[in-house]
Formats: C-alpha cells, sequence, structure tokens
C-alpha cells in the first residue's frame, strides 16, 4: 500500500472532525480518505487578459488556513456570460490598482453571477493547483497571508446569489479545502474579521448552508442545494403579503407575513432542479407566539400536492424540516406557504432550502 500524501491525511482528519462542527452531519469516507475533488474550471489571469503586477508580489510557504468570502458591492447583473465574468475580473483589478494603489487584484479568485470562475491575485491559481504556499492578498487586513480570498459578483444585503453562482462557489471552496486540507467549519464571512457589511445580510446568512454543502463535495456526496429567500427570483407573492423585519430570527434581510384567509393566495417558492430524484425541503422561518400554530406548507412534488403544517410560534431561526420527496426535473414552482387556515396570527414566508437527497 502506497503511503498515504499530507493532502490525504489532512482531508480525512477533516472530514471526520467536521461531523459534530456541523450538527451532527454524518460524512462517509471511501478506505483512508475520501476522494479528491475534481479541481473546477479556473480562468487564469492570461486567460482574462489581466494586468502586469505594479510591483513583486509576496509569495510564501505557508498553506491557507481558512477561506474569507466577500461580495463586490457591484450591481447585481443579469448578463451571465464568460465575457462578462472576464470584464468583471479587469473592472475589478483596475479599481484595486488604480482606485486602491495595490499591486494586483486584492482576493485570489472571483465567482461571476453567471457561474465563471477567474483567477485574481497573479500565483493564486498555480499556488492552489499545486496545494502548497499562497501569494498574500489585499483582501482583508490580518488575514491576507491565511486566508484565500473570493469575492462574489454582485451586492448580496437584501437579495441572495443566483443558484449558479453559489453552486460554483460550493465548488470552488470544496476544491480550495481539499488541496488545503482547510476544513469547511473554517469559511468565514468578510464581516468575521473586520467591521464591514460585506458579504451583506443576505449572503452572510447562507454560510452555514455553504459549509454545509462543501462538507457534502468532500465527502463526496452531493452538493447541489439551493435556497430560496423571500427576496430571491425564485419567489413570488400576491400584494396582501406584507414584509417585516420585526424579528432578529428572518432569514436574510427581511420576511414576508399575511393574515389567514380561506382563499387560494400562496407565496410560493420556485426553483430549477437538476435532475429527476428525492429531495429534502427545508423552510426557514421567525419564530414568535403572535405567528400563526398551523401554517400550511404545500410542497408540489411529482407524486401530488403534499401538505406540512408547522407551528410557526416556536422552533424558529434555523433550519426546519418538512421531509424529503420526489421531483421532476426543470423549472417549478416547489414549495407554497398557504394562506387557508385557522386563527387569525400571521402565516409567515421566509425561506426554503432544497437539497438533493
Amino acid at each position: 500500500m502506497s503511503p498515504l500524501s499530507r493532502r490525504d491525511m489532512f482531508r480525512g482528519a477533516v472530514l471526520l472532525g467536521t461531523g459534530a462542527a456541523l450538527g451532527g452531519l454524518e460524512l462517509s469516507i471511501a478506505g483512508p480518505a475520501a476522494a479528491a475533488v475534481a479541481a473546477p474550471t479556473i480562468a487564469g489571469c492570461a486567460t482574462w487578459g489581466a494586468r502586469n503586477p505594479s510591483s513583486t508580489l509576496s509569495q510564501i510557504a505557508t498553506d491557507a488556513n481558512k477561506i474569507i468570502i466577500h461580495h463586490t458591492a457591484t450591481a447585481n447583473s443579469t448578463d451571465y456570460t464568460q465575457a462578462h465574468a472576464f470584464s468583471l475580473a479587469r473592472s475589478i483589478q483596475n479599481y484595486h490598482m488604480d482606485s486602491n494603489g495595490w499591486s494586483d487584484t486584492g482576493q485570489h479568485f472571483t465567482v461571476s453571477r453567471g457561474g465563471f470562475i477567474t483567477e485574481g491575485r497573479h500565483y493564486s491559481l498555480s499556488h492552489l493547483t499545486s496545494g502548497n504556499g499562497m501569494v498574500v492578498g489585499a483582501h482583508c487586513p490580518g488575514q491576507n497571508d491565511q486566508a484565500i480570498g473570493i469575492e462574489n459578483e454582485g451586492t448580496y444585503t437584501s437579495a441572495t446569489p443566483p443558484t449558479t453562482q453559489f453552486n460554483k462557489l460550493v465548488d470552488l471552496c470544496a476544491y480550495i479545502c481539499d488541496q488545503y486540507g482547510i476544513a469547511p467549519t473554517k469559511i468565514y464571512g468578510h464581516r468575521d474579521f473586520v467591521s464591514t457589511s460585506c458579504p451583506g445580510d443576505a449572503f452572510y446568512a447562507q454560510l452555514p448552508a455553504l459549509r454545509s454543502a462543501v462538507a457534502a463535495k468532500l465527502s463526496g456526496g452531493t452538493a447541489w442545494s439551493a435556497i430560496v429567500d423571500n427576496s430571491s427570483a425564485g419567489f413570488s407573492a400576491s400584494t396582501a403579503w406584507g414584509t417585516s423585519t420585526y424579528s432578529t430570527q428572518r432569514y436574510g434581510a427581511d420576511y414576508r407575513y399575511a393574515a389567514p384567509v380561506a382563499a387560494s393566495d400562496p407565496a410560493y417558492y420556485s426553483a430549477t432542479l437538476p435532475s429527476a430524484g428525492n429531495y429534502k425541503i427545508e423552510t426557514w422561518y421567525p419564530g414568535d407566539p403572535g405567528y400563526n400554530a398551523a401554517t400550511p406548507f404545500v410542497v408540489f412534488s411529482s407524486a401530488g400536492s403534499q401538505t406540512v403544517t408547522v407551528n410557526q410560534t416556536t422552533g424558529g431561526g434555523a433550519w426546519r424540516s418538512l421531509g424529503t420527496f420526489a421531483f421532476a426535473a426543470g423549472a417549478q414552482q416547489v414549495v407554497g406557504v398557504s394562506r387557508w387556515t385557522s386563527g387569525t396570527q400571521y402565516v409567515i414566508a421566509d425561506a426554503v432550502r432544497i437539497t438533493k437527497a
């Protein structure tokens, strides 16, 4: 039997220690270490037309020990092309060099809203590919010689990243964790280290889901997961549904509420499912004694509509399972929060997480 590499030993230790840290998520390891994570497609600096650094960049032998997530705080563009991603990379580099006075792009990698990954600072990709050492960044004071910085195109104070972007970020983070032996629990937001709103309230609230998806991918399991918040493009509701920021247990910046009524007026969560099969459906809502104790969640599975009643007076501020259901592939309504229930307390529609089982 050939000896294990340093990375194999790290990978086994990382995964074995992740279950407890992620609330008991069970991760299986085949043999002494899980299979290596496939490298996602990353466009190097030369590919997207980067300028040369204005001065020599510091490259160190020390490996990265964490990942820091940022948002670019730019427009939430609907141009999802590779050409746009490359243009964004050039724009960021120009701003960092010409306005900030930095030697090069500050972060190591960027993920566009269309799901294209570009190298940021020169030499980031070569170090990642080898799994040895790193180039010192300029994305987070105090962490630039320890953390891989990833910018995500968009402003996510209230909106959340598109599913394509989020899934590609999972792929990139899993590869970084695998190459450097970083635990998924060591994925942080920019605000965890400095006083900033980055990566935005809505995106920061998704970091637990990001860590879980990365852990699943490292374990060899499926990493496909989508979160539809009430501010996401996949959410729709009539004007009868109000918007509130009352509870701090909310997911993202706000949530929706409506009074019960004996009529069909659901708040809908829609998503594009990658393949036919079983999906775990979870909901996030703020719990409050003034909210409804019998809120109907209607799951539109391929076996027909199935209603799950949720007591929203308690148990808020966390993901709550509605169950696992079969779905066909493609774009579709997945869940509806119905107003057709008893009592006078508000029914709440906040966020839904859909995970391939």
